[in-house]
Order: structure tokens, then sequence, then C-alpha cells
């Protein structure tokens, strides 16, 4: 028995927590109130995760954590992002929800800058050794809740999805668009409304990743309760030569709050997720997620399962 299962309420979706849950907390970095919501990639041999760090005296940071296992992380002693001097910086002052795509030898970054009355924007930022990181360009207008790059071109042209809206009732809404340069964006296309009771409030993507039957894109939804929202997980299968293109999704949740330190915390009932990491070789698919915006958990099933999912529920 995992630990902490003694208090699960119902069978687990796909997605299944690691015993070791949560992976990242506050307790283990003095001074701290909050550290959830990473950007995660592979850098090497090593998981990189861009974790969203609260302090206690409200500063609020991105900070690189580091690890060669995947579950024992080291984090960086300074902030990854550093806008000052920059015309971003009256958007940096909320750092939180980055998301990752490699694309080539470089790795992009997007993050939703800026809490100004109309919303957070999408500031674009580049990095090759996840050392120093270089700002680029807003990309987004307000209220874009992050920009989420595809990892690589299609059709000769780059392509991302966005969950557009900042109204905590919505909209439950993904589109979809489309850039030479990765600056200037058109071509926007609704790509999806909610399509089940779970994600019938909010709906959300993350970065693409390429599978050989489609692009699979993890998906955050909620849905209002009488307790206030509460964020499961999911997933869209997209056609990898037309990603407009739908051709798979799970109509059910592969992973809802239902632990502890899910349903306690600075926002609770949320499992939140920017991102995910495929281990091809092995049939893998790690996804760190935010626990109720204060802790880390790390979750895991086969990637050919997550696939035959969403081809089966589409």
């Amino acid at each position: 028995m995992q630990k902490g299962a003694q208090f699960m309420l119902r069978e687990e979706g796909l997605l299944k927590r690691h015993p070791a849950n949560p992976i990242i907390k506050p307790a283990d970095f003095p001074g701290t109130e909050a550290i959830f919501n990473c950007g995660q990639t592979m850098y090497g041999h090593k998981t990189i995760l861009l974790v969203s760090i609260v302090f206690r005296n409200g500063a609020v940071e991105t900070r690189v954590a580091e690890s060669r296992d995947g579950l024992h992380f080291t984090i960086a002693d300074k902030s990854f992002f550093d806008f000052e001097g920059t015309p971003f910086a009256p958007y940096a002052g909320h750092q939180i929800d980055s998301r990752v795509t490699k694309i080539g030898d470089t790795y992009y970054i997007v993050f939703p800058g800026g809490t100004g009355p109309l919303g957070p924007v999408g500031i674009l930022l580049r990095t090759k050794d996840f050392k120093t990181c270089e700002p680029m360009e807003v990309i987004s207008l307000p209220p874009n809740r992050v920009p989420c790059l595809f990892p690589e071109k299609i059709g000769g042209q780059y392509v991302r999805v966005d969950r557009p809206g900042h109204s905590p009732a919505g909209p439950a809404e993904i589109w979809i668009s489309y850039s030479p340069d990765l600056l200037h964006w058109g071509r926007h296309r609704l790509l999806t409304r909610s399509f089940a009771r779970w994600q019938s409030t909010k709906l959300g993507p993350s970065p693409p990743i390429r599978t050989a039957e489609g692009w699979l894109m993890l998906i955050h939804g909620a849905r209002a309760t009488c307790a206030g929202n509460v964020y499961s997980l999911g997933a869209i299968l997209l056609d990898l030569e037309d990603p407009s293109r739908i051709i798979g999704r799970t109509r059910s949740w592969i992973l809802t709050p239902d632990e502890p330190y899910e349903f306690q915390g600075r926002t609770p009932n949320v499992v939140f997720t920017c991102g995910c990491i495929p281990d091809y070789a092995e049939d893998r698919l790690r996804v760190y997620y935010g626990a109720a915006d204060t802790c880390i958990g790390l979750a895991s099933c086969k990637l050919s399962e997550l696939v035959g999912l969403c081809r089966e529920e589409a």
C-alpha cells in the first residue's frame, strides 16, 4: 500500500501517485509558504523543474530545481528570471505556472506575467543551459493563462495552444494559433470547449508531446462546487499533421484530488500540471503536479495506455 493510500476515497485514475508524495514541500525549504506548479523537462540526464515559490515575505519567484533520479531535487539559491532593466519588468511580479518546450537545442519558457485588472500576459523566454535566461517578448494580450508551444514546426509554422480568459467562471476553452517566428501569432482558432463535467468551469492546456499516434497534450479542468473549484487532469490527442484536429480525448479524469496534501493547502482541491516528461524507452509518462497550490507531487502511467485511453474515450 502506497503512502497515504488509506485516505483515498476512490480508485485512482490512470495516473498513479508516487509513494513518496509530496516530493517537494515548503517544510523542506525554510522561509517558504508554497512550492508548486512547475514547468518540467529533461536537460541531458537531469530532470529540470521550474518551480513556483511563494516566500513568507510575499515574494514570488521561479527557481530551477534539478535531479538525477527524478525524485530528489536541489533547488537553486536565486531566481531564474531577471527582468531588471528590461521592457518586461512591469509584468514580472508574479512568477508562477511556467511552461517549458524544447525546440532544437533551445528551451523556450512561457509564464503568465502581470497582475493587472485585465489579467496576465504570456512572456516568452529562452535558455540553453538553465543557468542564464533571456526574455524575448510578450507574445499574448491579456487575459491569457500561458501559451503552450509545440516542440517542432508543423507545416512550416510554429504552433501553440492557449487558455484565454481570466474570470473565475471561465471560459472553459482552448485555442490554437500559428507563427512564422514564435513572436508574431495569428490564425487563431477555437480548438475545444469543455466536454466533461470535471472541466465544466475551466479548461487549459500544457505543452504537447509527440507520440506515434498523435500530439498528446495534458489538460487541467475545473468544476464549480459548493466548496469552490475542484481541479483535475485529463488529456487530448491531436493529429500529427493537423494539430487543429482532435483525434482522441479522455472524457474521464486521470488524476483528481484525493489525498490530504491535495485537499488541504493555499488553494484546496487542486491537482494542476504545467507539462509532462515522456520516457519513451520505458513507455512511461511522468507528471510533476502542483497540489493545493502548496507542494509538488509526482504521478506516472504508461504512455501507451494514456494514448489508448484517449482513443477509447474519444
